[in-house]
């Protein structure tokens, strides 16, 4: 195996909401062949998350966040103990029951740390690898169109911003993620993948997340469930411009 290839995160959600349906699990069942299916296609990292972050979905609170966790999580430390795992969640209660289960894991944050002020001390003080995205708003507003003078110095900016942050909560070990599809229009989208080499700026990995991508099926006609060969394009350049992480359904 290449050791310089990008490493694949093959997603689980472990819902009934997420708007690509293959990728859900919403049983411990489910989640066994789920999880037997993508590290039988050599995935590396399996990302868990229990709440849906599509455009018009719900909130969920932390009980019911847990609640799908936690026998999912108790597989994984039973049976799945020598996998990287990733969680996505914005909640540092849900980091720490979560690090109690099953030990050290990623944490996938779409928020930043800007929705939980607890979830960077808390990353910062068990240790923890963290992946954040770029996104505005919250989690109602995240998937709207801002205006940007410049999509990728937005970026950028929000980054530095950002590493003072991490800093300062002792989260050393944080990944890089342009939150495609968050925050921004097709076109936005667009130019931020065609500068995405731009990034590597920060000597951060580079995670991107373009699978079923709306820019990349909307435009071309296609649809999520039709646009598989030109996702696996985009990831291909993705790698090429420098992606260290490829988050795909």
């Amino acid at each position: 195996m290449d050791d310089c290839r990008a490493k694949i995160m093959g997603i689980i959600n472990l819902n009934t909401d997420s708007f690509y349906a293959p990728s859900r699990a919403a049983t411990v069942d489910a989640f066994r062949r789920r999880a037997d299916g993508l590290l039988g296609r050599g995935v590396d990292i399996l990302d868990l998350g229990a709440c849906s972050s599509r455009p018009g979905s719900e909130e969920v609170d932390v009980e019911t966040e847990w609640a799908r966790l936690e026998p999912v999580l108790e597989i994984v430390a039973r049976d799945y103990a020598d996998v990287s795992i990733s969680i996505d969640t914005y909640r540092a209660s849900i980091v720490t029951m979560a690090y109690q289960t099953i030990g050290r894991f990623i944490v996938n944050d779409i928020s930043s740390g800007e929705w939980d002020e607890a979830m960077l001390p808390v990353a910062g003080r068990l240790g923890l690898r963290y992946v954040a995205m770029h996104h505005q708003g919250d989690f109602r507003t995240m998937h709207q169109a801002y205006a940007y003078d410049d999509v990728v110095e937005s970026v950028k900016q929000y980054f530095r911003d950002f590493s003072v942050r991490a800093k300062e909560a002792g989260v050393v070990d944080w990944i890089l993620d342009p939150g495609f599809g968050f925050s921004k229009s097709n076109e936005d989208n667009q130019t931020l993948f065609d500068r995405l080499d731009e990034l590597k700026c920060f000597r951060r990995p580079i995670l991107v997340g373009v699978s079923r991508k709306r820019f990349i099926w909307q435009p071309r006609g296609l649809t999520p469930d039709t646009c598989g060969d030109v996702v696996r394009a985009y990831e291909e350049r993705a790698q090429a411009m420098g992606a260290s992480i490829i988050r795909r359904h």
